[in-house]
């Protein structure tokens, strides 16, 4: 069952990776100078089709952790998915703040470097080299994508704080409170990863 779980959200992380770089950086969507509308309040028809895809996706993994309880994920995952589908419902229905909600949903672009270290795990391949590469590459993933990103996301509100208070109030307060959660969280995982990392270098080299 985990590896189908897994399968899928190595799949739902590509599409909205992908989804997300093309709509924030190579569409004109977010172009400050491409509109007259605010920024806060720009959506597409495929802005719109990749939120409703991504919350498809998140309430049925939601469902799999319930089902499979605490098997596929603790209440960290219940807590994560919960916040991300309050979220995107809310920009989706209103279509305002998709610009954030995009910057966070390229964060799961570090989905299929946690994905392939589970596989490998599981395989009994905690002490290839493929296992080490991995590791390295999910450390600078999450550093750019959940870190960095982060820290852009907070200064982006905050140099556009007069166009984020014009978002309607239940979206403008959750844009204030749930950001800094899972920015948190990612820290705390952030955490863990390096402390990993660092233990399996050790090994290698002491296997050496």
């Amino acid at each position: 069952m985990e590896w189908n779980n897994r399968g899928f959200s190595t799949f739902h992380a590509l599409i909205a990776a992908w989804a997300s770089l093309y709509l924030l950086l190579f569409s004109d969507l977010f172009d400050e100078d491409s509109s007259n509308d605010l920024i806060v309040n720009r959506s597409s028809i495929i802005s719109n089709m990749f939120l409703g895809f991504s919350i498809g996706y998140f309430l049925s993994d939601l469902a799999m952790v319930f089902w499979h309880f605490p098997a596929l994920g603790g209440l960290e995952y219940v807590l994560h998915h919960g916040l991300s589908m309050f979220s995107i419902s809310l920009s989706l229905m209103s279509s305002q703040g998709q610009i954030y909600i995009l910057m966070v949903l390229f964060s799961e672009s570090t989905t299929p470097f946690v994905n392939i270290r589970w596989y490998l795990d599981v395989a009994g391949r905690k002490s290839s080299t493929i296992y080490i590469y991995n590791g390295i590459a999910l450390f600078f993933g999450w550093l750019i994508a959940r870190i960095f990103l982060f820290i852009y996301f907070f200064a982006h509100m905050f140099n556009h704080f007069d166009e984020v208070k014009k978002i309607f109030p239940l979206g403008f307060y959750s844009l204030l409170t749930v950001p800094p959660v899972l920015g948190l969280m990612n820290v705390v995982w952030f955490w863990k990863i390096v402390k990993g990392l660092i233990k399996t270098i050790s090994k290698a080299r002491h296997r050496e």
